[in-house]
């Protein structure tokens, strides 16, 4: 087993203190974004009316 230089051990301790969120991340944040974009998309396929809704 070779030595880990002190550098890189405190790198790694690091890693697990970190709290923040990455973009890639899969979380409630992604799940809104993708579902009101999918719902912009659904409206723009629905058909549409000539007379809007009173």
């Amino acid at each position: 087993m070779t030595k880990t230089p002190r550098w890189i051990q405190s790198a790694i301790d690091e890693t697990e203190n970190v709290t923040t969120k990455m973009p890639w991340e899969r979380g409630l944040r992604r799940q809104a974004f993708i579902a009101s974009r999918r719902a912009v998309a659904a409206l723009a396929e629905a058909p549409r009316t000539l007379r809007p809704a009173a």
